[in-house]
């Protein structure tokens, strides 16, 4: 039987509110509260913000784990949103994407799920 040490998963959304003034800084937050409550352990935290002058506007967040990453890409001109999660160990990576699924829904309702892949990673024979 196969066992997998690990869970990527990986969401697109369309209709995400663009023009929110701080979005950057609610994704990060959300992004930090979200794996302070999972058993995920937080490294490091960055969110990157792009005007538009060399990279199209929107941001890049990241929360670096000690056994991977959760992160969040925004374009806001499309209103489009990827949000991904990959734990290696025993996080819970459904739990760390539903969370952040429900809180994004709540703040803007009129977001549409596009998209929602899982893949198990690492796998040992």
């Amino acid at each position: 039987m196969e066992k997998s040490h690990g869970m990527h998963i990986m969401v697109d959304y369309t209709g995400f509110f663009p023009d929110m003034e701080g979005v950057a800084d609610w994704m990060i937050s959300l992004m930090n509260r979200v794996i302070d409550e999972s058993t995920a352990v937080r490294v490091h935290s960055h969110v990157e913000k792009f005007d538009g002058t060399k990279s199209p506007p929107g941001f890049a967040a990241v929360v670096l784990l000690d056994e991977s990453h959760l992160t969040a890409h925004c374009y806001s001109a499309n209103g489009w949103l990827s949000i991904d999660c990959f734990t290696c160990g025993t996080a819970d990576t459904v739990a760390i994407i539903d969370a952040m699924d429900e809180a994004i829904r709540k703040a803007s309702p009129t977001i549409k799920l596009e998209k929602r892949h899982s893949e198990t990673r690492f796998i040992n024979g």
